[in-house]
């Protein structure tokens, strides 16, 4: 029995937020906040530990409780509205003030680190030729954080939804990732975490692998450079 040879995978389109990098420690990032605060002269919140425990939670999930007040993820249209949408999500957990949801929010990406795997892979991507784009749904600049942490020098380009104007999963979006990356879709592999953003670029005939958020420093990326290597 004959068994057609998918078409080879000639680029690779990366979700940015639990594909690339983890979110982060949420005691980490309190403490961070708190720190922030305490620069800016503000006083330390009185929070209690029941409170502290429940803001940890809350903020492990703050994507998923943003999705609830912002189900058509405007938030990723605009970086004012991205703000607001964190401060309404934060507000709701009961005695979290203003000054502590902002000093929050302007730590937030200096938490964000990637995964053990990212850099082996994408260099590794790199080393064989694969064109590399990263799609992100997000109210903020990324880029000074790619570079900074050495994933910028490896990509062909980036596409940031409040740029563009689109929001995954519109097909539209993943159109623009592909023009960067300068093939067409049957050539191109779409690798995020979720099944609801991260299949758009199926009607483009994208190939779509979705590793779910995981716990730990690795992602499980290697999974791309097995479906290079059969592609």
């Amino acid at each position: 029995m004959l068994i057609n040879k998918p078409a080879p995978i000639r680029g690779v389109i990366f979700d940015f937020h639990a594909t690339l990098v983890e979110g982060g420690d949420a005691d980490r990032w309190i403490s961070a906040a708190l720190r922030r605060l305490a620069q800016d002269g503000i006083a330390k919140p009185d929070l209690t530990p029941d409170q502290i425990g429940g803001l940890r939670e809350h903020l492990d999930q703050i994507w998923q409780h943003a999705h609830t007040i912002d189900p058509r993820s405007e938030r990723d249209l605009s970086q004012d509205r991205h703000r607001d949408v964190f401060h309404q999500t934060v507000a709701v957990y009961p005695g979290i003030k203003p000054d502590l949801i902002g000093a929050l929010y302007a730590v937030m990406p200096d938490q964000w680190t990637l995964y053990d795997d990212t850099l082996p892979v994408l260099r590794e991507l790199k080393s064989r030729g694969v064109r590399i784009v990263v799609l992100s749904n997000i109210g903020l600049d990324i880029r000074p954080l790619l570079d900074r942490v050495g994933v910028g020098e490896l990509l062909d380009g980036v596409v940031l939804s409040f740029e563009v104007g689109l929001v995954k999963p519109d097909p539209a979006i993943y159109a623009r990732a592909l023009d960067l990356l300068d093939v067409p879709g049957i050539h191109a592999l779409m690798v995020g975490d979720s099944p609801r953003d991260d299949v758009g670029g199926v009607p483009l005939k994208i190939r779509t692998l979705i590793l779910p958020r995981t716990q730990g420093p690795v992602h499980g990326l290697g999974a791309v450079l097995q479906m290079i290597g059969n592609s």
